[in-house]
């Protein structure tokens, strides 16, 4: 199993090389984003874990680049705990996932574990349409092109932003919890972390709703999870 590792550090560097090949992984290694994103196109890693604040090209551009190549590759970022606003975006633009800084090794080889279990959208009996695309209040979601359509506008989504939304669609009118949401789209031995989850949320309500801030296919439910009501305006 390969895996691309993107990090300056060189500290930092060598001991997830050293914790990842215990794990049976090849580890192919960058210190900066041009020469990682180099090394992804002549590799073709089977997934990536790209550090933010690099020099030359930075995490999020990598990670731009690298969707342009390969839309379904897991991609996680190693991000500093202040370092908020880039998540966000990384979960905005195509990242899988997001560990913190400092973190733990059994916390990051099951991030990466989890996150290969699911390079598809798998497991969710979604109740689609006859021309099997999901309708969703004003939005029609291909699932299979991975993308939705608003009349012409068309939005481009990643594979678990898909699952979420089928998630919701398959229970319809009812709280999907955090918890089952996780199991769903994230997998069961996943490590959960609700804010991961609610920045995801937010990311796509950016993407899908005419509003965000007054979402109408993607409502909270304080203290459960999230809802779509098939029947509400």
């Amino acid at each position: 199993m390969s895996i691309l590792i993107a990090e300056d550090d060189p500290h930092l560097r060598a001991g997830i090389v050293d914790l990842l090949s215990l794990e049976g992984f090849q580890c192919q290694v960058a210190g900066d984003g041009a020469k990682a994103l180099a090394l992804f196109k002549a590799e073709k890693p089977e997934i990536c874990v790209l550090d933010v604040m690099m020099p030359v090209m930075d995490g999020l551009t990598l990670l731009r680049e690298i969707r342009r190549i390969d839309p379904l590759v897991p991609i996680l970022l190693l991000s500093a705990r202040g370092e908020e606003s880039d998540r966000v975006r990384g979960l905005e633009i195509g990242a899988d996932d997001y560990v913190a800084k400092p973190f733990g090794a059994r916390e990051l080889v099951a991030r990466i574990k989890a996150a290969l279990r699911r390079t598809k959208v798998q497991g969710i009996p979604a109740r689609s349409e006859p021309d099997g695309r999901l309708r969703m209040g004003d939005l029609e979601i291909d699932q299979k092109a991975m993308r939705a359509y608003r009349g012409e506008q068309r939005i481009d989504l990643t594979s678990r932003e898909v699952a979420i939304l089928a998630a919701l669609h398959e229970r319809r009118g009812q709280a999907v919890s955090r918890d089952e949401l996780f199991d769903l789209c994230w997998g069961r031995d996943y490590m959960p972390n609700s804010r991961a989850l609610d920045q995801y949320v937010s990311a796509l309500r950016k993407k899908i709703e005419i509003d965000p801030a007054a979402p109408r296919i993607i409502r909270t439910v304080h203290g459960v999870g999230y809802r779509y009501d098939e029947d509400e305006p």
